[in-house]
């Protein structure tokens, strides 16, 4: 699932081969699958409604990102950084994110920081989101979730190492720490103290 908050009103897109395969692999329940995953992007609808300067914000990050990682001035050393960022990914050193960052100078470096905090935000947002819909709502969650986990356990190394390569682990870091975040600012804070962050940019 996918939520783009960049059309009008916003769209939700949906891969239905995935569920199937994912369904079938798990073993899960149907309804409460789709049920599950639509809520996680429906919660990114909620965040984009209530914080309406977030999608700019975003946009505005990745643009400045993308024009720095554009500028051709130091090629010869970016692409011996990557070389050596690609030996630390192999090695299970780093993901992704240390294949970027190997071509990011300083300043770029602290932006890519900020979208991927927000990103966290957002993401880790959404999970506690679908994990505090209860049973009644959502019979088999806490299976749906304890299948997820396991499936992220058990893969082999082949598998890790691609899911590295793709960005695929630090997408999933993001979820974790985000969530983590999330609920440490609700045990303190309440859900009005979590809710400040969409008042503004600022506030991030």
């Amino acid at each position: 699932g996918q939520y783009d908050p960049y059309v009008d009103s916003g769209r939700l897109l949906l891969v239905a081969p995935n569920f199937v395969k994912t369904e079938r692999a798990l073993d899960l329940d149907v309804i409460d699958f789709r049920r599950w995953v639509n809520l996680h992007e429906l919660t990114h609808a909620v965040q984009f409604e209530a914080a309406p300067w977030l999608a700019d914000y975003i946009a505005s990050a990745i643009r400045t990102l993308t024009f720095a990682l554009s500028d051709t001035s130091e090629s010869g050393q970016r692409l011996a950084a990557t070389i050596r960022a690609f030996a630390e990914v192999v090695r299970g050193k780093e993901d992704a994110t240390g294949l970027l960052r190997a071509v990011l100078d300083e300043e770029s470096a602290e932006q890519f920081d900020r979208i991927t905090a927000v990103m966290s935000l957002l993401e880790g947002h959404a999970d506690v989101v679908m994990d505090e819909v209860g049973p009644a709502r959502i019979p088999s969650v806490r299976r749906i979730r304890a299948s997820f986990e396991a499936r992220r356990k058990s893969s082999s190394p082949a598998d890790l190492l691609v899911r590295r390569l793709l960005g695929m682990e630090a997408k999933r870091a993001q979820y974790r720490n985000g969530a983590a975040f999330v609920r440490t600012v609700i045990g303190s804070a309440g859900h009005a103290g979590l809710n400040a962050v969409w008042a503004g940019p600022d506030n991030l």
